[in-house]
């Protein structure tokens, strides 16, 4: 008699993000990203903010030798350079060989054609967890997208099967960011209802968010690690947004409130913004 699945307990799941944003900081993990040129100064200010140390580099040799040291690797294939394109295998091979948990950020992936074949072959290296928009993982899955370059066409819930079938693929988490976050291993789904609309008119909050989850990864679990981060970032956008003006004064209010954010709080309002389910 196979016994049902039991969905994980959102208290449970909270404790485990607060430990865990407690852990990154007492521990400072390197997260080497190959990162969007767009987004880069964000990404790593958000990553110096919860606690992480970044490290850019994107040149071939030197991206994979810091792959081999790092606590955690980010691939954001926003702006695939000749460097970092040359780069991408070589330190995805390395991070993976060296059993260092790799988040996939599958930038525009199902509009693009170079991108969505280098992000398929990604894939088989096993991301801890890929982290996109409802378009961006279907076109992963295989599946048709209405997806509009870099911003998504597709509900949240469009993606959810897919999401499961990625992350069972794969061995570890999807995250898909929209209005609700949905962060699923597979076996259990989250949606987070947490944020704030002003982290849509900022250029590269979905890519701090990557490197957010690279960090996350580097101390805990892969569905911890991505409903974590996107709850870090979503009370952090929700408290910079009382103080600020508009899209100019968000982002340092963004920033001081990640680095404020306290594994309590964070563990507080998850608990709150959850609804944990198991796929049907």
């Amino acid at each position: 008699m196979t016994t049902p699945a039991v969905p994980c307990p959102p208290e449970d799941l909270a404790a485990r993000a607060g430990l865990a944003l407690d852990d990154l900081r007492a521990r400072t993990p390197l997260v080497q990203c190959l990162t969007n040129e767009v987004t880069t100064n964000l990404v790593a200010n958000a990553l110096l903010a919860i606690g992480a140390s970044p490290a850019m580099a994107s040149a071939p040799g030197e991206a994979e030798e810091l792959a081999a040291v790092a606590g955690a690797v980010l691939v954001n294939l926003g702006t695939l350079g000749p460097d970092q394109r040359a780069a991408v295998a070589p330190t995805v091979a390395v991070a993976a060989g060296a059993g260092t948990p790799w988040v996939l950020d599958p930038v525009a992936v199902g509009v693009l054609s170079v991108r969505t074949r280098l992000a398929a072959r990604l894939v088989a290296e096993r991301p801890a967890v890929v982290r996109g928009n409802a378009s961006e993982v279907r076109a992963l899955a295989g599946l048709t997208t209405a997806g509009r370059g870099v911003d998504a066409g597709d509900e949240v819930d469009a993606a959810a099967e897919a999401a499961d079938a990625l992350a069972l693929r794969t061995g570890g988490a999807v995250a898909v960011s929209g209005p609700v976050d949905l962060v699923t291993d597979g076996r259990t789904r989250v949606r987070l209802a947490v944020g704030d609309r002003l982290l849509t008119t900022v250029t590269g909050a979905g890519c701090a968010l990557g490197g957010l989850v690279a960090a996350f990864a580097a101390v805990t679990d892969p569905l911890t690690a991505g409903a974590g981060a996107s709850t870090a970032l979503g009370v952090a956008a929700e408290r910079a947004a009382q103080v600020a003006r508009g899209p100019g004064s968000f982002v340092p209010a963004l920033l001081d409130e990640l680095h404020a954010l306290t594994g309590a709080d964070l563990a507080e309002r998850l608990v709150v913004a959850a609804r944990v389910a198991v796929p049907a």
